[in-house]
This record gives C-alpha cells, sequence and structure tokens, in this order.
C-alpha cells in the first residue's frame, strides 16, 4: 500500500524527487499575500475632523536675522560640575527693527524649543574653550526657561573656520549694542533733563505766585 504524501506536496510528488515547479506553487500564497497587502495599502482614509491651520507666534516677526548658523550647545552645571548639552540646531543673531536690540537664539531641532535666549552685552567676551579650535565659551543672563538665570554657555561648530566666523558676527553685533546703549542713555538723560526743567518751572511759578499774595 503506497504510503499516502504530507499534505503540502502535490499529489503527484514525492519527497524525495520534488516537482521542478515546487518552490514557485509553494510561493504562490506569499505573492497572493503580498497583491492583498499592497491593494491594501492604496485605501485612502478620510479625516473625520478637518483642522484649520493655525498660524504659530514665534516672536522673532520684528526682528531681522544679522546671521545665523547650525552648532551644537552646552551649560555648564553648578549642581554637577559639568558640561551638559542643551540641543543641536540653529544659533542665530537677531536684531530688533524697532529699538535695534541684539540677542543670542537657539531653538532645538524638530521640537523648536528655544534652548539660547539673551542679549548681546557688548562687555562680554567669547573666549576659546580648552582644547578646541572650534568652540567658544561665554558667560551670559539667559531666558531659554522663561525666568533670569545666569549662565555659562559652549558652543560648538563643524570647523574652525565657521566659529571664526561666529565670533567675528559676534563682535560685530557687540559693537552695535554698544550704539544701542549709548543711545538709550543719551535718551535717559535728556529725558532727566527735561524733567528737571519742568519740576524748576513749576517751582518758579509757585514762587511768583506767593510773592504776588504778599
Amino acid at each position: 500500500i503506497p504510503r499516502a504524501l504530507p499534505p503540502h506536496f502535490p499529489p503527484h510528488a514525492h519527497p524525495s524527487t520534488p516537482n521542478p515547479n515546487f518552490f514557485e506553487f509553494m510561493a504562490e500564497p506569499e505573492k497572493d499575500a503580498a497583491v492583498a497587502e499592497e491593494e491594501e495599502c492604496k485605501v485612502e482614509f478620510k479625516p473625520l475632523v478637518q483642522l484649520n491651520e493655525v498660524d504659530t507666534k514665534t516672536g522673532e516677526e520684528d526682528e531681522d536675522v544679522l546671521y545665523k548658523v547650525r552648532a551644537k550647545l552646552f551649560r555648564y552645571s553648578n549642581d554637577t560640575n559639568e558640561w551638559k548639552e542643551r540641543g543641536v540646531g540653529d544659533v542665530k543673531i537677531l536684531q530688533h527693527s524697532a529699538n535695534k536690540m541684539i540677542r543670542l537664539l537657539m531653538r532645538r531641532d524638530k521640537t523648536h524649543k528655544i534652548c539660547l535666549n539673551h542679549y548681546v552685552n557688548a562687555d562680554v567676551e567669547l573666549k576659546e574653550n580648552v582644547g578646541s579650535d572650534r568652540s567658544w565659551v561665554w558667560s551670559a543672563v539667559d531666558y531659554s526657561e522663561g525666568a533670569r538665570e545666569e549662565s555659562v554657555f559652549a558652543i560648538k561648530f563643524k570647523d574652525s573656520d565657521v566659529a571664526a566666523e561666529f565670533k567675528k558676527e559676534y563682535e560685530k553685533a557687540k559693537e552695535s549694542m554698544k550704539e544701542v546703549v549709548k543711545g538709550a542713555e543719551g535718551a535717559a538723560e535728556k529725558g532727566e533733563e527735561a524733567k528737571g526743567d519742568e519740576e524748576a518751572k513749576e517751582d518758579g511759578a509757585k514762587e511768583e505766585e506767593e510773592k504776588k499774595e504778599e
């Protein structure tokens, strides 16, 4: 009595002498599955709720980009006495179109969360990071977390040429900020002088009235 063949073999084949079309026969279910999967992927689903586009404000609408370059930022932690990475992204030198104030701003890639945000201080120098010609260190009063925080930053660029270019643009921003501060101080002094003149006039008017009453 001939032995029954396993169900996965064609009825005319024997395990020792497989049909030449055996592997093609076995692959047909996979082909069918692939076709079914491909057809299933072509199905389009329409969203149940249509969302309107929202115009998001970044706070940079009234500022001009003086310089922008990609970099990696670090901040020194006084708690652990070590450098901690703040993020990778584009660091910008921005100038306000009205008051001409200049700040450094950096957002993390993908999340766009602010990791650096402070005004350029004309008295702060960029210092070369020890052992690197493509990194700078400086201190600043930072507002990236919303509150005022005195911080020490280090920023790293892809090569020394980019690092030198960043410092050049930073120095230009410092000179511009010196003029802005001088102008603000001059306006404040003029305001104080004008206020003093008004007070003097009022005092003189009071004295004249008192003399007339006497």
